[in-house]
């Protein structure tokens, strides 16, 4: 046995210390076996870790290093990554004027607890696809089960989340946009056509949990609350929500016969990608009447926009000289949760009184629940539910007539209220989805503009990320 010097203890010690913790922290007492590892790399060393610095071929001993530096730099990323914090772009306009596309954010692991990764082999920084050989980033086995270890607190009402999105279970690899589940109910044949046709769908795969898509929305609705949207809205338990300062809905302006200009537009914060003249497009004129919008005698309309404007945006386009008239955009019924079940008449502005599950919570398994809550049973809490011809439910192979829930869930919307797939369309967020709390905006990249133009956002970097 070699000798065992002073700074080797000591090394061995500072090292078990913080290895100890992190599995005190883990609640796995099955993780203290690695403590045999850093005995054997500070103490015993029956192992030769670092026979490769003693090879006589100085080439070999540069590649060697390089190699061991890279190593240990990508362990270090993803231990960070799985628990510490992230980064995060926002990649779409549901969340404006809160968060803009183009914010690069911190993420914060902590802030709710980090998960144990349902995938624990997996490439560090990259979410479910390698770049490049456009490949799985994790392997299938082992994957495991749900826990989430102690964090600094609790998902609170309107915090803003990131989550996995929960309708990214099943995913057709060439048509990502709509969800699978919406695909399947817009497609003629449904999901077997989706399943026959590779060359137009892709492949159909499962993802775990945690190689869903990450999504960032406000969560406006706790487990146990009641919700409900009237006319635009928001009310929580039969009492009115209060509104964010930056929420946005779709407003249709109409003007003298004059265009915008590139300072309006700016003055209303309004993004080049958001800037729609319905007039220009003669497909759009039958919905312009429909509005109440009047053609000349030649068939012609006045420009007419439809712009995603806040409540301050929209004084600032009241006040400008040429807008003749504003309205806001009618409601829209579309396909709203839950998918393929349209007897509750619900749309994008009125939707609900709808229960958000808890914990603990039990229903009565009557039609209605069943197509409300058949996806939190279902899909997220892992049953076998058939519901038979008469009506009635097995799970698990066991008739029921009520459920009882095993995991909290939430309801989250984008404060682009017009402009945001969120709760409203593929339903609820069970808690093992949530991934963290955005903290901290590092960088914001204005797409509307040159790097050098006012491309870089200056004011919005390094700023904390607040609830509103």
């Amino acid at each position: 046995m070699k000798k065992i010097l002073k700074r080797h203890w000591i090394g061995f010690g500072f090292w078990a210390v913080l290895y100890s913790l992190f599995a005190l922290w883990m609640e796995n007492a099955w993780l203290l076996f690695g403590l045999i590892v850093f005995a054997d790399v500070f103490l015993t060393r029956f192992i030769p870790w670092g026979a490769w610095k003693k090879s006589k071929n100085p080439r070999v001993r540069d590649i060697l290093e390089w190699i061991d530096d890279i190593l240990f730099a990508l362990v270090a990323v993803y231990l960070i990554n799985l628990f510490v914090f992230q980064n995060y772009q926002i990649p779409s306009s549901s969340l404006e004027k809160t968060l803009l596309v183009g914010d690069y954010l911190f993420v914060s692991k902590l802030s709710y607890g980090p998960r144990v990764p349902n995938t624990p082999i997996s490439f560090p920084l990259v979410q479910n696809t390698l770049p490049i050989l456009n490949c799985k980033s994790y392997t299938d086995w082992p994957e495991w089960g749900y826990k989430r270890v102690k964090g600094l607190g609790v998902v609170k009402r309107n915090d803003i989340v990131v989550f996995n999105f929960p309708a990214g279970d099943t995913v057709a690899l060439n048509r990502l946009n709509p969800d699978f589940y919406h695909l399947v109910e817009e497609t003629a044949g449904g999901r077997e056509t989706i399943l026959s046709d590779k060359a137009t769908y892709g492949d159909v795969i499962y993802r775990p949990v945690d190689k869903r898509e990450n999504y960032v929305k406000r969560c406006v609705g706790m487990p146990g609350d009641s919700l409900h949207i009237v006319n635009n809205q928001l009310y929580i338990n039969g009492t009115a929500a209060e509104n964010p300062e930056k929420l946005q809905y779709n407003y249709y302006l109409e003007t003298d016969g004059s265009v915008l200009t590139e300072e309006q537009f700016r003055l209303m914060n309004v993004s080049k990608s958001d800037r729609k003249l319905l007039s220009a497009n003669i497909r759009s004129h039958n919905l312009l009447l429909y509005l109440g919008f009047k053609a000349d005698g030649a068939g012609r309309f006045n420009p007419v926009y439809c712009l995603p404007l806040t409540q301050k945006a929209l004084e600032i386009a009241k006040k400008i000289p040429t807008v003749k008239q504003v309205k806001i955009e009618e409601d829209e019924w579309g396909m709203t949760y839950p998918v393929g079940y349209d007897r509750t008449g619900w749309t994008r502005d009125n939707f609900g009184p709808l229960w958000i599950p808890e914990k603990g919570a039990t229903i009565p398994l009557d039609e209605r629940n069943l197509a409300l809550y058949k996806r939190c049973i279902q899909n997220y809490e892992n049953n076998v539910l058939e519901i038979l011809p008469d009506g009635k439910a097995l799970i698990n192979g066991e008739p029921a007539t009520s459920y009882t829930f095993r995991y909290d869930y939430y309801f989250m919307m984008g404060d682009n209220r017009h402009n945001s797939a969120d709760s409203r369309t593929w339903g609820f967020v069970p808690e093992d989805h949530i991934v963290g709390k955005p903290i901290l905006i590092w960088l914001s990249l204005d797409k509307d503009r040159s790097l050098f133009n006012g491309g870089i956002r200056w004011e919005r970097m390094f700023r904390m990320v607040h609830t509103d």
